[in-house]
């Protein structure tokens, strides 16, 4: 296999990381975001916490292929090609946003779980708005941004014809 076979092989594996890591962090990340009482009650931290692994893999491996593209799509556009990897970056920065708000949302049940005179509705509050947060970030992260950066591979793609183009077209097309 040569040079180029590699790195398509690094991307493709470093792009299924990127989905497996996704849908597991989203479904290992349910109790703390479909129940507004997880602050105040028993919680699935462990759960939580290997949501969270998921969610920090996804954001290496969202760094991953930009890192990986990126000596082959430069040969197309340069300045396109550093826009991408850079978009990856600022996906992973917001996905750990994300990450750092759920895990505050476990710091604080367990913080409200220690004390005995803590108000429940303020600490439901507090988890509510970092169960905001980290809506935001997923709505940012993994939709804005990864649009953006799939309209920029898509013509990328395109115009190297590294990928038949019907394939490219549909990548320009299908993005969000």
């Amino acid at each position: 296999m040569g040079s180029a076979g590699k790195v398509a092989v690094v991307t493709g594996a470093f792009f299924l990381v990127t989905e497996v890591a996704a849908i597991g962090g989203l479904v290992l990340y349910g109790p703390v975001l479909e129940s507004t009482g997880y602050v105040v009650g028993p919680g699935a931290d462990s759960r939580v916490f290997l949501g969270a692994l998921f969610e920090l893999v996804l954001a290496i491996a969202a760094i991953g292929t930009g890192v990986t593209l990126f000596p082959v799509i430069r040969r197309q556009n340069e300045g396109a090609a550093l826009g991408y990897v850079c978009g990856r970056l600022l996906e992973a920065a917001v996905i750990v946003v994300g990450i750092v708000s759920v895990l505050s949302v476990v710091t604080l049940r367990r913080d409200f779980a220690a004390s005995s005179g803590a108000d429940a509705a303020a600490t439901v509050t507090a988890g509510k708005t970092l169960v905001a947060i980290h809506d935001w970030t997923f709505l940012f992260g993994p939709n804005f941004i990864l649009g953006a950066n799939s309209l920029v591979l898509a013509y990328l793609m395109y115009r190297s014809r590294l990928v038949p183009r019907f394939i490219a077209v549909l990548g320009l097309v299908g993005v969000r």
